[in-house]
């Protein structure tokens, strides 16, 4: 997988902003993130770039952790 989430959350204080994500997204395949604001979209590249820590569950980038490896994760995606 080129993009994987397992049970992705994040809560700010009582807050959910992301609750319990699985994601799989393979290579070749195409993905869009669409959702009124305050959805989560921009929470959930956060995590799975290593930018902010998950609250709960595990974010894979390129076979990289993504809270682990975020700045591996990000020079590899150009970001």
């Amino acid at each position: 997988m080129m993009i994987e989430a397992r049970g992705l959350t994040k809560r700010f204080d009582e807050f959910v902003a992301v609750d319990s994500l699985d994601l799989k997204i393979g290579s070749g395949e195409w993905f869009i993130f669409l959702g009124h604001n305050g959805a989560g979209k921009t929470t959930t590249i956060r995590m799975l770039l290593g930018l902010t820590t998950p609250s709960d569950g595990s974010g894979n980038v390129l076979g990289l952790n993504a809270a682990r490896d975020g700045i591996e994760v990000r020079r590899r995606t150009g970001y």
